[in-house]
């Protein structure tokens, strides 16, 4: 990547987006629906999104001043709760992502060297926190589009086999 810093953010400007479309677009059922027990829905995979984004923007800020942070449990957190209306969430994601990247001053390259011990993971850098921003994003977009296709794999007959990589629980 010739400029992290600019797919950093085209990925964390992009996501929201991506969120808006598949909640305007898909029935409520379909994004509520868990791939099998145990795995989120795509709208749990949204919840967390939006809970972690005040986390991921505050470290953000402690990375730039060099000042240490805490771990974080999702589960402990409740950042991984369901229902409401999916397109409000998406909503609300968006209106937090917006906020982060005006809010995050503009990182230089001189930047990504800043570092900062977390509690469980030691010495981290802002370089690696914004790379781990972007792949979280991804992750949990990619996982939500994985429990939408499960209806349509189990539906697509000889096609099937096609999706095999794809099957939650395989």
């Amino acid at each position: 990547m010739n400029d992290p810093i600019g797919a950093i953010r085209a990925v964390l400007a992009a996501t929201p987006a991506r969120w808006i479309t598949l909640t305007a677009a898909l029935p409520a059922d379909l994004l509520t629906r868990q791939p099998i027990p145990g795995e989120w829905s795509p709208l749990q995979c949204l919840h967390h999104l939006l809970a972690t984004e005040t986390l991921f923007r505050g470290r953000a800020f402690h990375l730039l001043a060099e000042e240490d942070f805490p771990a974080y449990d999702p589960d402990a957190a409740g950042a991984t709760q369901d229902g409401g209306d999916p397109a409000e969430v998406a909503t609300a994601f968006a209106a937090a992502r917006a906020e982060s990247l005006t809010a995050l001053p503009a990182v230089s390259e001189a930047d990504l060297g800043r570092t900062a011990r977390h509690a469980e993971l030691g010495p981290v850098t802002l370089s690696q926190l914004l790379h781990e921003w972007a792949a979280h994003d991804l992750l949990h977009t990619v996982q939500a589009e994985r429990a939408l296709m499960q209806p349509f794999i189990r539906g697509c007959g000889p096609w099937r086999s096609y999706f095999l990589d794809h099957v939650a629980g395989a």
